[in-house]
């Protein structure tokens, strides 16, 4: 009798900053409640710091944000971005560009599928924008959503060209740490509409 083959994985996806205790838990909370809505257990979002303040819980703002979009802020505890964190992950999404190269430093060959969070939301928009209607995965919903994912950052990183931002500074997220409610605003600014076009693909090419 053949043995059961084992049980598909599910994405597993990193929002890295500085500190995680402002912009990637934000991140992470909001993907991972918008992502349970679109296939209920097939992504695990995490987040981790550069310079985390090790299990600190996210800032107050960050949290209003948090709630504010639907998701859950509570029992987090901020971490230590490392190199065991980081394997095994299908996709890391970074605050600004200077988050992406600590990243690599620890892991260079998550190279392609390492991408600011700005960044890689423009790609999709490229991508939904050439095909507005996409038929999604067929089979095995778990399997076939992580093996569409794992395909992702090539398929991103192919219109590249197509979505670069006017200037540089387009690709990252404001840190809020120790500023006012106008920088939170802006961090939210910045950072939603992203969110909001990774869940649009995430339900546009949802397994069929």
């Amino acid at each position: 009798m053949e043995s059961p083959s084992p049980a598909p994985e599910h994405v597993r996806i990193l929002t890295v900053c500085t500190g995680n205790i402002c912009r990637s838990p934000v991140a992470e909370r909001l993907l991972q409640a918008g992502l349970d809505q679109v296939l209920p257990g097939g992504f695990v979002v995490a987040s981790a710091g550069t310079r985390a303040m090790v299990g600190d819980p996210m800032q107050p703002p960050s949290a209003d944000i948090v709630r504010t979009f639907g998701g859950n802020p509570q029992e987090f505890a901020a971490r230590q971005l490392t190199g065991k964190i980081l394997r095994g992950v299908d996709l890391v999404l970074t605050m600004t560009s200077g988050h992406r190269g600590e990243v690599l430093q620890l892991d260079a060959s998550l190279l392609k599928r390492t991408f600011t969070i700005r960044e890689f939301a423009r790609m999709l928009d490229v991508l939904d924008e050439r095909d507005p209607a996409p038929q999604g995965p067929a089979g095995d919903p778990l399997a076939a959503n992580t093996a569409f994912w794992r395909g992702l950052p090539a398929r991103a990183a192919a219109v590249r060209h197509l979505s670069l931002p006017a200037d540089s500074s387009e690709n990252d997220i404001i840190d809020p740490y120790r500023r006012g409610p106008e920088t939170y605003r802006q961090m939210e600014d910045e950072l939603a509409p992203a969110i909001v076009s990774i869940l649009r693909h995430a339900r546009l090419n949802a397994p069929s």
